[in-house]
């Protein structure tokens, strides 16, 4: 990392005053940050960009699917999912074809040169969680692993059930 990028690091690794009811939310988001931009700086290597990895990684596993499938497994929105498939195959990864059963379904698969990305991609993401996890030993990764499973389950619970707060303001706009 150049000295500008750990310039911009250190500055933003400092807690807002804004933020010190949620250390955590923010430790997440400076965190999440710095990953995607690692991530993506790897990614460019094999010619892909952050979270196409992630459809490629469905596909590799499950095969032929259906576009609306897709965008479920990956946690992505229809269309987002589908500039992403547009992307894949314009860089010959994927191949979108019209399901046989429904004619209103897309199918998209992996194509046989996505094979070959496949070994660089795994190799890409074991970088990647050596640089993430540096010199943390097994338990300490597994613990991590755990307090990161826990978070993500205590999101998921939350996501839709939240209410609107009510601003003091609001009733003046």
């Amino acid at each position: 990392m150049d000295s500008e990028a750990m310039q911009q690091v250190t500055e933003t690794g400092e807690l807002p005053e804004a933020a010190h009811r949620g250390p955590i939310s923010h430790a997440i988001f400076r965190v999440a940050r710095l990953h995607r931009m690692l991530a993506g700086q790897l990614l460019r290597e094999v010619g892909l960009h952050p979270a196409q990895e992630l459809v490629m990684m469905q596909l590799w596993d499950r095969g032929r699917m259906r576009q609306t499938d897709l965008a479920r497994h990956v946690g992505a929105d229809a269309a987002t999912m589908t500039r992403t498939i547009q992307r894949l195959e314009k860089a010959g990864f994927v191949r979108r074809v019209r399901s046989t059963s429904d004619r209103r379904s897309v199918l998209v698969e992996p194509t046989a040169a996505s094979q070959a990305l496949r070994q660089q991609v795994e190799d890409l993401w074991a970088r990647l969680e050596d640089y993430a996890t540096g010199d943390l030993t097994d338990t300490e990764r597994g613990e991590a692993l755990t307090v990161l499973e826990h978070l993500e389950t205590n999101l998921a619970a939350r996501i839709g059930d939240t209410q609107p707060t009510s601003h003091p303001d609001a009733a003046d706009a």
